[in-house]
Parts: structure tokens; C-alpha cells; sequence
């Protein structure tokens, strides 16, 4: 193989996913699943190197390299859907299948909330298998623990104040309602710059504004 031909391949492959794979996939994973047992909890992610392609923040990233493979259809909001560059890293580093409708996806990429379809158009599992429901990954530019709504429910001792950035009325309002079809209903797990928290369809919301 010629020097420029190797170069022209290499210049094409995606850019690098989790450096160490194995480790790395287990420690966001189970970050992300203290996120769902603790809802509100702000997570801090390990230090990790990725360099993914914009808009996709290094949590979201991560995020999707740990949970999806070939066997979890993904959903991508349109900006992302029509990024070929972001569709080809993540096709590479997890072969997960892309799917057009939300009802579809075992998991949503989301890269910012004004994008996000209404939560009803997502999956929401049924009473035999409540779990064949949506997981939504929404990048979000801000999660923090003092302010907001407050949230009750499972994880929460009494009850937990928590907030996004952006947040728009309506997203809030649309996860109450989400919750009153527990069992079913889906999830979020919200994707800091390096952060990430949670949100499942058994925590109870409080506190919108009428």
C-alpha cells in the first residue's frame, strides 16, 4: 500500500472511540445506571479522551459507545440524522442500526432539547414487556442539583431538586405525563459536557409553573 493511499483511508476513519473499551464502557455504564437509580443525581464521568465530531458532546458520546450495539435500534433527532460525518462514527464504533421513526428505537440520541419529538411518539413498552421501551440520551448544557423542579420517587429519599439548561415548559410537563404510565414509559438520561443524570419513567415530577 502506497503512503498516499494509506493516508487517504486513515484520513477518512472516524475518529477514535473509548480508549479502553472495556474499562471505560463499564465505568460509564455504571454511571449511567446510578443516574437512573438516583434520579436528579448529578454523575461525574471519568476523565475520557474521546474527540467525537461535533455537535456530539464527550457524555452523549460515551453514552452511546457503552449502550448500543447491533442488536439496539437507534433513533437520531434530525440534525443528527443528516451528519454524516456522526452517523458514520457511530456506525463504526457500534454498528447499532438506525431507525426513522422514535416508536422504533431502543435508544434516542438527542443533541438538543428543541429538537426532541413529542415523548409520546417515543416507545413506551406494553403491559407484558414494559421494558421494549425508548432510553432517550439528551444533551443538555447544564444539570444541576439546587434549583428547578423537584422530583420524587424511587431513589429519592424525600424528594430532589434538579434542573436543566435549556429547559422548555412543555419538555418538563410532557415528562409528568410520561410518568403517570408507570410501568410503562420511557427514560432519559441527560448528557452533560461531562456529566450525566437521570430521569425514569417511576420519578414523580413537581413544582411546574401553572
Amino acid at each position: 500500500m502506497s503512503t498516499q493511499t494509506a493516508s487517504s483511508i486513515f484520513a477518512k476513519a472516524p475518529a477514535p472511540g473509548l480508549a479502553d473499551p472495556v474499562h471505560d464502557a463499564q465505568s460509564v455504564f455504571r454511571s449511567a445506571m446510578n443516574a437512573l437509580a438516583q434520579p436528579g443525581t448529578v454523575q461525574q464521568l471519568d476523565i475520557l479522551t474521546l474527540s467525537p465530531p461535533a455537535p456530539l458532546s464527550v457524555a452523549a458520546t460515551a453514552l452511546v459507545l457503552t449502550l448500543c450495539d447491533y442488536d439496539t435500534p437507534l433513533w437520531l433527532d434530525p440534525a443528527l440524522a443528516t451528519n454524516e460525518t456522526v452517523k458514520n462514527y457511530i456506525r463504526f464504533h457500534t454498528a447499532a442500526p438506525f431507525v426513522e421513526s422514535p416508536a422504533e428505537a431502543a435508544f434516542a440520541l438527542v443533541s438538543d432539547v428543541k429538537l426532541l419529538p413529542a415523548i409520546a411518539s417515543f416507545a413506551a413498552g406494553n403491559a407484558e414487556y414494559p421494558d421494549r421501551s425508548t432510553t432517550i440520551v439528551l444533551m443538555v448544557d447544564e444539570l444541576t442539583e439546587d434549583d428547578g423542579i423537584t422530583l420524587k420517587g424511587p431513589g429519592i429519599k424525600t424528594e430532589k431538586q434538579f434542573s436543566i439548561a435549556p429547559a422548555p415548559a412543555m419538555f418538563w410537563q410532557q415528562m409528568q405525563d410520561n410518568s403517570t404510565l408507570y410501568p410503562l414509559g420511557i427514560d432519559i438520561i441527560f448528557a452533560g459536557t461531562n456529566q450525566v443524570a437521570g430521569l425514569p419513567r417511576s420519578t414523580k415530577i413537581t413544582g411546574l409553573e401553572a
